[in-house]
């Protein structure tokens, strides 16, 4: 779900309990090093123009 773009942090937290931090250190852990900073880049990037995206 985290990888999508059109599912905020809220969303995951309310079907599956985790918190933003929690998210993220799951990312880190399961993605390779360039697609976790890809993927923190576009998250950023979403959440700077957007209020309702992460």
């Amino acid at each position: 779900m985290a990888l999508s773009d059109h599912v905020s942090f809220s969303d995951i937290q309310n079907l599956h309990g985790l918190r933003e931090a929690d998210v993220k250190l799951l990312m880190r852990k399961t993605l390779k090093a360039g697609s976790y900073r890809a993927w923190r880049k576009r998250v950023h990037d979403f959440g700077s123009r957007r209020a309702h995206y992460k």
